[in-house]
């Protein structure tokens, strides 16, 4: 099985990425990470990549397309890979399709986390953690049993990240609808896109995407 899962910021997608390599042995393709191990490892690909880094230029797409080929190469056959943060345009899904079908596999199924925008602005906003432990909570999903005391810990040190604020939740929104509308249309003509409600329970969309997945 290999699937694209999109989704905004804040709509859960490293969750539910991580719960399908938990539940199913899938391994979550990310560009990102993939590009920093490669370059860390200094193979041949992540030299090329650093080179243009250190040029302060954007990775090229022939160098993603090189990526995720050598990554698929290594893979058990069996293994099926959730793409994340690629494909971003149609040039880079029809790449993708060649870079399959050369190791015999094919996309299944493009699942999108649907949120509500201004449900994940309150979702985001809310995100707090222990300055001490990094225990996680929420000002109206998780708040601390006491008030100022963290329930793991005990410390009364808190912060929240610089990031999750309403101007920036909203911008990225965005820009995920800016990227992510040219490559629906392309994988809707072959009825694989998916949507499921991305403000459930982690529980609930952890099961409605099993429910895609089994078809």
């Amino acid at each position: 099985m290999n699937i694209i899962l999109l989704g905004p910021p804040g709509a859960g997608k490293g969750t539910q990425s991580a719960g399908l390599v938990e539940r199913h042995g899938m391994r979550q393709l990310s560009t990102g990470d993939m590009l920093r191990a490669a370059v860390k490892a200094g193979t041949p690909v992540g030299l090329r990549a650093k080179e243009v880094m250190e040029r302060g230029e954007l990775v090229s797409d022939e160098i993603v397309s090189d990526l995720i080929d050598a990554e698929l190469a290594a893979m058990a056959p069996e293994t099926g890979a959730i793409f994340d943060g690629y494909p971003r345009t149609v040039a880079q899904a029809e790449a993708l399709d060649a870079i399959l079908a050369k190791h015999g596999r094919k996309l299944d199924h493009v699942i999108e986390l649907a949120v509500d925008e201004d449900a994940l602005v309150a979702r985001i906003t809310g995100r707090f953690s222990c300055a001490n432990c990094g225990a996680l909570y929420h000002d109206t999903a998780h708040p601390p049993a006491t008030p100022g005391v963290c329930d793991v810990c005990g410390g009364t040190e808190f912060k929240r990240r610089p990031d999750d604020n309403e101007e920036t939740v909203r911008m990225r929104m965005q820009e995920y609808r800016a990227k992510t509308a040219p490559i629906l249309p392309f994988y809707e003509a072959r009825g694989i896109v998916s949507r499921v409600d991305g403000m459930g329970s982690i529980e609930a969309v952890a099961q409605a995407i099993d429910a895609i997945l089994r078809g």
